[in-house]
């Protein structure tokens, strides 16, 4: 199918940081597949986990008790708060049962079915390519030759509290924003706006679901991006980074929004396999022990302000940098050198990856070390010389 450019090359081999082409040729990866090897390519431990699983017993579906996923079950609980904790297989289905979640709580506040289901979203989001994530997903390139999209979606502006405080009425059964936008361009909502957002909901009885399948598990210096605020959200989406490379999603719940689903109103084949568990459970492992979330918080300092003055040395280029820990964006000018700077990047070694908004995101694996933070930098660096020449 043709959803796909074609390739710039095939990959076959990764380590650590790194990734290698048929020819061998190796790559700073800092797209880390779109924030997902979290722990590098290839880390020995999660790859010793997954083969004695693999070897054990890979699928046993949710007809039965699976102790890999009551034990990350349990780990994510410690991590978020009382809840309980849904397990899929990826961000969009992650997503896709907050947003039933949220239709399930606005039907137990009001009597009369489909009188509260209105879901507010943040302009600029990206929430998955369902129907329902694309309905949260205000966005003509995800919504368009889809139409009519799922209703039941409107729309603030992040780190405007006063747009949500208008559109939160009696028909709103949740809000729903990234905690770091990353697709529509690294904007990180604001600790005071996730503040005042919490208050706004609870005041009005609305869910506050935060998805941090980009940006969390460590992405930003903290296990979640919200952390850093404070804030204890009813809902949590996430994906990506927590399987390390094989497919797993979660949504945590909080108590006791978490009684909403019951037998039957949502289920799923594969979500939170053995397999997939354990690589979850490895991976979390491997954080842990090597103070991974600690090493962003130290290492990121450093090499965000070596980004600020390459955006000072070439203001022409760069309008300015954004994000939080492992998870930056280099905002560019003119439009659409983005993707000029993403193919020269690439012609020198360094994976990276566009977003909206004209900016390339850089999304290196948690392990990734000064040096290798300050390589990223200085071939951009070459890459604005040429293109400024």
């Amino acid at each position: 199918m043709k959803n796909y450019g074609p390739p710039a090359f095939n990959a076959v081999r990764g380590e650590g940081v790194y990734l290698y082409d048929e020819a061998g040729t190796q790559y700073l990866d800092f797209g880390s597949g779109i924030a997902v090897t979290s722990v590098g390519h290839s880390h020995p431990k999660w790859v010793a986990a997954v083969q004695a699983q693999a070897a054990t017993l890979t699928h046993c579906s949710n007809l039965y008790g699976i102790p890999q996923q009551q034990k990350l079950a349990d780990r994510l609980v410690t991590k978020a708060g009382a809840g309980r904790v849904l397990f899929c297989n990826s961000g969009a289905e992650a997503n896709e049962a907050l947003i039933k979640l949220a239709r399930l709580h606005g039907e137990k506040l009001c009597a009369e079915e489909g009188k509260r289901f209105t879901v507010v979203a943040a302009n600029n989001a990206f929430h998955g390519r369902t129907f329902g994530g694309m309905g949260a997903t205000p966005q003509e390139k995800i919504q368009g030759g889809f139409r009519p999209m799922l209703e039941g979606f409107k729309f603030g502006e992040l780190n405007k509290i006063e747009t949500f405080d208008q559109l939160v009425d009696e028909t709103v059964a949740a809000v729903f924003i990234e905690s770091i936008q990353g697709e529509g361009g690294l904007f990180p909502a604001e600790a005071s706006f996730l503040q005042e957002l919490r208050a706004l909901c609870t005041e009005r009885g609305a869910l506050l679901m935060l998805d941090e399948v980009q940006c969390g598990i460590g992405r930003s210096g903290h296990f979640f991006a919200f952390d850093a605020s404070g804030v204890k959200p009813d809902a949590i989406g996430m994906a990506k980074g927590l399987g390390a490379g094989f497919p797993i999603g979660a949504v945590w719940v909080a108590e006791p929004y978490a009684e909403l689903f019951q037998p039957g109103s949502h289920g799923t084949t594969f979500g939170g396999s053995p397999l997939a568990s354990t690589a979850a459970n490895a991976t979390l492992d491997i954080i842990e022990e090597e103070q991974l979330i600690e090493n962003v918080a130290a290492n990121s300092p450093a090499w965000h302000a070596e980004l600020q003055k390459l955006a000072e040395k070439y203001p022409d280029q760069i309008a300015g940098i954004r994000g939080a820990g492992y998870m930056v964006g280099l905002a560019l000018k003119p439009e659409g050198l983005n993707l000029t700077i993403t193919t020269a990047a690439r012609e020198k070694h360094l994976l990276v990856v566009p977003a909206g908004d004209n900016v390339v995101r850089l999304l290196p694996a948690l392990i990734a070390t000064p040096s290798q933070l300050s390589q990223s930098v200085e071939i951009l660096d070459g890459v604005f010389a040429n293109i400024e020449h």
